[in-house]
């Protein structure tokens, strides 16, 4: 990966961006993007567009969300703890004992505390344990110590960071999505510095917001740009590690490529042309299967309107909603490439209309 790409992935995939408070990784994708697109949006909502060929009638919509699961506070004791509830899918054994940062009016260190093992009963020991019997605290004695340092209504994500495993591999909490909003900035960038998007097609490279709490951002982004046809990034579920059977969720492995979804929440015509594109340029791709809609930002894409001719991509992740998701460098370059490619074959007036071949 290019170093400056490089850079852009880790600055995008540390800032702090729970579901509605994703400010840190919007400020981050438009710096990044003003570099090369025609034109920058920010919408009402918080998604951010940024797009070539704008006036072009035939439009893509690329979409990554870059919201992530935390947590908010929602109560301060006289103690000075704070309780919180989750923003987003939580397994609740994880955060117990977990470092974490309160974005505050500053941004202070905590901890995520429970009862020790020790004084826990019997059946307490047994069980897995709630948000709703853990708390934060950092350090306060009293709630008039956090008078205009935290309120209720701030955000809580773990203290863990980009960080290079062996060879390719990356871990980091929040590649679920942030590296889709990466994977469509670095599609718009191939498109514009290499070419080959033909002039009467735009396409709106959009990092979208509130995915984690129902695909919010992706719903009002594509009413708003009225796109042809797009094609959602999301994580996929790594099926290369022990306890999950292939017999049962399918093939995905981490290393082998980004994934290209086959079922009905993707248009036959978009999967036929990203999988031609991967075959006629030499990119490796997996092909996921799934029977229904998704819980993707594709899902929300393909109903807009009067209906959006969607793809959706993957990348395969090990341990995801967790703070160490770990994902190889190499698919998400990949990624990037398959989707500029798909888009280098949309011509204005394409027929996206499922028909039986002849």
């Amino acid at each position: 990966m290019r170093a400056e790409s490089l850079e852009f992935f880790k600055a995008i995939v540390n800032a702090p961006s729970p579901s509605g408070y994703e400010e840190p990784a919007a400020e981050v994708y438009r710096a990044y993007t003003t570099q090369f697109a025609d034109q920058i949006h920010t919408d009402v909502h918080g998604n951010v567009w940024a797009i070539a060929n704008p006036d072009a009638k035939e439009k893509v919509m690329l979409a990554g969300h870059m919201d992530e699961i935390g947590f908010i506070v929602h109560y301060i004791s006289d103690e000075g703890l704070l309780y919180f509830s989750g923003i987003g899918g939580h397994d609740s054994v994880i955060p117990v004992g977990q470092r974490v940062w309160v974005h505050g009016k500053e941004r202070v260190a905590g901890v995520i505390g429970r009862k020790a093992i020790h004084l826990l009963e019997e059946d307490e020991r047994k069980k897995k344990p709630e948000l709703k019997d853990l708390w934060i605290d950092v350090g306060a004695s009293s709630k008039a110590e956090l008078d205009g340092l935290i309120s209720l209504g701030d955000v809580v994500t773990f203290q863990y960071e980009f960080q290079m495993l062996l060879g390719d591999r990356a871990t980091a909490r929040g590649f679920d999505n942030k590296m889709g909003s990466f994977i469509v900035a670095e599609a718009l960038r191939l498109l514009k510095q290499d070419g080959g998007l033909d002039p009467g097609v735009g396409v709106y490279a959009v990092a979208t917001v509130q995915e984690e709490i129902g695909l919010r951002g992706a719903r009002t982004a594509s009413f708003g740009i009225g796109p042809q046809s797009g094609l959602a990034v999301d994580v996929n579920h790594a099926i290369d590690y022990p306890g999950v059977a292939k017999t049962r969720y399918g093939a995905l492995d981490v290393g082998k490529g980004p994934s290209v979804m086959r079922g009905a929440n993707a248009n036959h015509a978009v999967f036929r042309m990203v999988t031609t594109a991967g075959d006629e340029d030499g990119i490796p791709y997996q092909v996921d299967v799934a029977p229904g809609g998704t819980g993707t930002d594709g899902n929300a894409m393909q109903i807009n309107q009067c209906g959006m001719a969607v793809g959706i991509l993957g990348v395969a992740l090990r341990y995801m909603h967790t703070p160490c998701e770990v994902l190889s460098l190499t698919d998400v370059e990949n990624c990037s490439r398959l989707m500029a490619a798909y888009c280098r074959r949309v011509k204005p007036g394409t027929d996206f209309t499922p028909r039986l071949p002849r």
